[in-house]
This record gives structure tokens, sequence and C-alpha cells, in this order.
């Protein structure tokens, strides 16, 4: 049986429904289930039901409130991290736990491979590699999977926020010197779920095919809707918020391929079959 932790994110959403698609066992949590803030909240539901994998979703994913909330996206992401590897190495199962290119300090122009040196330059950084750190500590059997820039179907995201600022600008400023890649939940999901059929445990970086900048992605997305709105680029001086983010976000995925396992599609791919979901 898989557990899928944080079902009612962008990414546990389509987890969950990719593994009901496959036919597999699989039961969804929530913070009802499993809360996270506290080591009995974290681990009872998975010494109780003892699952074969746990799908390790939920997060502290609010990147800017989480530098006046350092206390809590660092017990939610690293202590919580902890207490779920702990329940999993009780009962015996295997973990895939889902971290981010933020672990990285964002020097450079060249992917980040999987064992580069972390330097997170936000809290929201430091808490996901606390959980990497748990994770790898505590737990054999385990993947730790980094992504970026992840947007589906449930949930907010840029895509979406782009389609709702179009609604009213026919001009935005969008920064142009933070490079990676985005990530479809529908895409990752089925990743995720190949993983989990196998014992190749390591470290990986998944996200959809090619790089750009966030003015890049908004112009995509504003070409392939259909829209007229122009997307002037900005550095990212130009546009401060409480996190600091890395400029650079681009990850290797060769991991992904000495493992055998399949890379996502083009970026640009998956946004257009997110704008046809979301129609």
């Amino acid at each position: 049986m898989i557990l899928v932790t944080g079902i009612t994110g962008q990414l546990g959403f389509d987890v969950l429904k990719e593994l009901k698609q496959r036919g597999e066992d699989v039961i969804g949590t929530t913070r009802k289930e499993i809360d996270l803030t506290t080591e009995k909240g974290a681990k009872n539901f998975i010494l109780a039901k003892k699952p074969d994998t746990v799908i390790h979703c939920a997060a502290y994913t609010a990147v800017d409130k989480a530098e006046s909330e350092s206390e809590l996206a660092l017990t939610v992401n690293g202590f919580g991290t902890r207490w779920i590897a702990e329940a999993c190495r009780k009962v015996g199962t295997k973990m895939i736990y889902i971290s981010t290119d933020y672990v990285f300090g964002g020097d450079g122009r060249t992917p980040y491979e999987v064992h580069d040196e972390k330097n997170p330059v936000n809290v929201y950084g430091r808490s996901k590699l606390l959980g990497e750190d748990a994770v790898s500590a505590i737990l054999e059997q385990h993947f730790i999977v980094r992504v970026s820039w992840v947007f589906g179907i449930n949930g907010k995201n840029f895509v979406k926020t782009m389609l709702r600022l179009a609604e009213t600008k026919n001009k935005l400023n969008v920064v142009n010197d933070q490079i990676g890649s985005p990530t479809y939940t529908v895409d990752l999901a089925k990743l995720l779920a190949d993983m989990a059929a196998t014992e190749k445990f390591g470290i990986y970086h998944a996200s959809n095919e090619g790089f750009c900048s966030w003015a890049d992605f908004a112009r995509e997305i504003f070409e392939q809707a259909g829209l007229d709105v122009k997307v002037e680029g900005i550095p990212t001086i130009e546009y401060p918020t409480p996190a600091r983010r890395p400029f650079n976000s681009r990850l290797s995925k060769k991991s992904l391929d000495e493992a055998g396992f399949n890379r996502l599609p083009a970026w640009q791919d998956a946004v257009k079959r997110f704008l046809s979901e979301i129609k």
C-alpha cells in the first residue's frame, strides 16, 4: 500500500490521482490524519497503517511567508519530515521525499548536479534541506526528488496568476534573470509512481525539460492561451520579495538517466496540456 501525504496540495492531488488510475492500493492524507507540527501527529497514522511506501508531498510551501514564519516552516519541513522518516524506518517503509531547487545557492549558469554543494538563500530552502538531511540520515530506503517552479490544477501557481492578471492588464513586468524549469504536477506524478515501484533509491532532479526565465514562462503562457499581453523582462532587483530567490535554478537530470527513469516532457508541452486541463 502507498500512502500519499498532502493530497490537498498541487502535487499530492495529482500523485493520488495517478496512483488510483494505475489501480494501486493507495491512501491519501491531509493535516487531519498527519499533523507535521507534532511528533505524534506525524508518526501515528503511518505506524498504524504500515504502508509499503510513503510519498511525502505535504510541506510548508509559502516561500515569502516562511521568512516571517520561520519556526513553523522549519518545524513542518524539517522536523515533520524527520518524524515521517523515523516512522517509516520503524515499520520498514520506503519513502519518497519531495525537495526543491531552493536547497542550492543559485550561483553560476550550469545545471546543478544532485551532489553539488547546498547553500539555501532563504528560510524555505533551509527548511527543505533540513528535511533532506533527516531522510538521508535516518532511512536507507529513500528517494529525494528535487523539483522547481511547480504548477498543477489543484492550487495556486504562476500559470494561474498570469492568467488572472491578464484579465485586467495588457502589460506585465516579469523577472528575467532567474533561470530554471517549470514542473507540471501531472508529469511529475507519473515519475513518482514509477519510482515507487522500484528500489532505485537516491537523489534525483525532476522538472520538465528545457530552461527559461519567469518572463519567458509568462510569454509562453500568454502565447498559448491566445492572450495579447506584453511581457517586459525586469531584473530581480526591481521586484523585491521578502525571500531571496536563487538566480540559477537549473537542475541536471543525469541521475534520472543513469537510473533508467524517463525525463519529463518539454516545459512548453506541459504548459499546453495544463491550459487544456484548466479549460
